[in-house]
């Protein structure tokens, strides 16, 4: 989940809707007091902290220094207008891991999020976990219920995939462009035929389902409870 500090409603609105787009959730605060509360009750479940640094109760460098000070680790990129090196010099010594000014691409930010993501998870581990089910990503085997699933490439690609996204739907698109890294062909099935591979392998006889079909919307992979939708 992504925590996105913005007091710009305008501004705020157009960055969740995008990033909502492409499967992340998104909590978005407005002031520093709500930024502050949601990271007290669930700093646990957020993986990125997108932060703008001109709020109306506070500056967002001190709530920067107070989530270091409480020894919150999880990727923060500052978002604002403030284009001096002396602003970036500071927001970095600060603690944040990454720093955009305003205008923006909304690409380069997607592409600077995903740059965060993949330092905070090699920085943590070499495994992911979702549920019972855990991948190692160094040997490339997947276990679920200490059992040993056997992937093929691209199985193991998709899999990867869906477990740094995990309750994230990811649409037929986002699936085909991230693990076979070419334009959506709306007539190719490829994406629902490996999909189906994949699922016959986790969704075992006796286990919680893991991956699931949203209807009009593509595919989640959940942790072990009964799907919402």
């Amino acid at each position: 989940m992504i925590l996105l500090v913005e007091d710009d409603a305008r501004i705020a609105s157009f960055i969740a809707k995008g990033l909502r787009a492409e499967g992340y959730s998104v909590t978005v605060a407005a002031d520093a007091a709500a930024a502050l509360g949601v990271t007290a009750v669930h700093g646990g479940d957020l993986d990125l902290v997108l932060l703008d640094l001109g709020l109306p109760d506070r500056d967002g460098l001190t709530v920067l220094r107070s989530w270091r000070d409480q020894r919150l680790t999880l990727p923060v990129i500052i978002l604002t207008a403030r284009d001096e090196v002396s602003s970036k010099v500071a927001g970095l010594d600060a603690g944040a891991t990454d720093y955009v000014t305003k205008p923006f691409s909304f690409d380069e930010l997607l592409a600077r999020i995903r740059a965060a993501l993949r330092t905070a998870d090699q920085a943590v581990s070499t495994e992911l976990v979702v549920g019972d089910l855990r991948l190692d990503l160094l040997s490339k085997v997947a276990w679920r219920a200490d059992q040993r699933i056997e992937l093929a490439h691209r199985e193991w690609a998709l899999l990867e995939l869906f477990m740094r996204n995990p309750h994230h739907v990811l649409s037929r698109t986002q699936i085909l462009n991230r693990v076979w890294e070419y334009d959506f062909d709306p007539g190719s099935n490829v994406v629902d035929v490996y999909v189906s591979y994949l699922r016959r392998k986790l969704n075992r006889p006796g286990l919680v389902p893991l991956l699931h079909t949203v209807r009009g919307a593509g595919y989640r992979l959940l942790s072990g409870e009964l799907p919402t939708t």
